[in-house]
């Protein structure tokens, strides 16, 4: 059941282009966001979707292929660990992130 402890996994479209980062050490970094649709009815009977966005990062050989196969309106399936981090602008404003680290990634659209 460890496994199970911090698992999420998401079926979305992305909403833009990956972002490729190529660090200094040798890395490559994939930065993107999906969004996840769900749909119901309010009491009136009317058909609403909420859409939620969810930031997405890759590392190495996963973010290579999401550089050769992905792009905006691509539908993917990701599977990874949620992290929150934060950082400090050069304004001195604290920032907080939420995002998936995908270690497993399945294109579904062609």
């Amino acid at each position: 059941m460890n496994t199970l402890k911090n698992k999420v996994q998401l079926i979305g479209n992305l909403g833009n282009d990956p972002e490729i980062i190529n660090l200094e050490s040798g890395k490559t970094l994939a930065k993107f966001s999906i969004a996840t649709n769900e749909s119901y009815k309010n009491a009136q009977g009317e058909k609403i979707t909420d859409t939620q966005w969810h930031n997405i990062v890759a590392w190495g050989r996963t973010a290579a292929l999401v550089e050769k196969y992905l792009q905006k309106g691509k539908e993917v399936a990701i599977e990874g660990k949620l992290t929150s981090r934060s950082y400090e602008t050069s304004t001195g404003e604290k920032r907080y992130v939420t995002e998936v680290v995908c270690n497993e990634l399945l294109m579904l659209s062609k």
